[in-house]
């Protein structure tokens, strides 16, 4: 029989990434499948097909099992209460009854996941006042103040891509005018070029061969990104802001540029510029702040 483990699932828009972790974190093993998205609830029968396949392999059950996804997540956070438009199936899906579960199953949003991923063993680890941007399609992120991960009234909090950078801008999904998504988010690459570039890789490379237009392009987004960035510093005063998602492998071609304006223009209460770092462990991120999640809570219900 194997040792405790416990397992973190991170469900995206056509595949399932799981792990198997220690208690400690150290790392089992890890695996994807793919779903059909169109096939309502395809999504949910591949985690349960994943679940039995792991304790089968692991000869025990697990010690705490946890779940993550987009959307807004139900207060009891049992199930993700709000995904329009997206995998059919999933609002309102009790995933301790459909995985037959004796234990609770926390469900968690993926970025808020992520982020406890990095704070437990990624680019975050020993920090309590932490602020994440995934840089994607569109924007994400999430926010750890003094230990606490912020989820909200109703489950939004964290959603730095929806905050305003400019009043007078056209809304984004969220109707929020002039969004940092619309700024630097890749579902807006082509508008924001001129119809030049079809993705954010193409106009990174461009601005790295010493693209003259393509430089003006990439740092005006990159100054937005900054700007948004002090802005929410000043409001939740972190120690560390991690960056990740498919845009921050664009490395120093983002990293360096962005640092320099964020130092520019931040309030400097420290004698030293506020750490910009990358994320460093990339798709896994979600599935193991997941897994956290579960072993907290299975811990704190022992201790009841």
């Amino acid at each position: 029989m194997s040792a405790p483990y416990a397992i973190g699932i991170d469900i995206g828009g056509t595949g399932v990434k799981a792990v198997v972790l220690t208690p400690d974190g150290e790392m089992i093993s890890e695996t994807t499948r793919l779903f059909d998205a169109g096939r309502p609830r395809h999504f949910a029968e591949t985690v349960r097909e994943f679940m039995g396949s792991l304790r089968e392999s692991q000869g025990r059950e697990p010690l705490a099992v946890g779940i993550c996804a987009p959307g807004l997540v139900a207060a009891d956070q049992r199930s993700i209460a709000r995904l329009p438009n997206r995998l059919p199936g999933m609002e309102g899906l009790d995933w301790q009854t459909w995985l037959a579960c004796a234990m609770p199953v926390p469900v968690m949003n993926d970025a808020h996941a992520a982020l406890l991923g990095e704070a437990w063993q990624g680019a975050a680890r020993g920090q309590r006042n932490i602020l994440m941007f995934t840089l994607g399609t569109g924007v994400g992120g999430a926010a750890m103040v003094d230990g606490h991960l912020l989820r909200g009234h109703s489950g939004k909090a964290g959603h730095v891509g929806h905050i305003s950078l400019d009043p007078q801008g056209a809304p984004d999904i969220c109707g929020t005018p002039g969004s940092l998504e619309l700024a630097i988010g890749n579902a807006t690459i082509l508008e924001r070029t001129g119809g030049r570039f079809a993705t954010t890789h193409e106009l990174v490379c461009a601005y790295g061969e010493g693209d003259r237009e393509a430089a003006g392009f990439w740092l005006t987004s990159v100054q937005a990104l900054a700007a948004g960035i002090v802005s929410l510093s000043n409001v939740l005063d972190p120690a560390l802001v991690v960056i990740g998602g498919g845009i921050a492998a664009a490395g120093d071609a983002l990293f360096k540029p962005l640092r320099e304006r964020v130092a520019r223009m931040e309030w400097k209460v420290a004698s030293h510029p506020l750490p910009i770092v990358p994320a460093v462990l990339g798709d896994k991120a979600g599935a193991c702040g997941a897994a956290r999640q579960a072993l907290l809570q299975s811990s704190s219900l022992s201790h009841e």
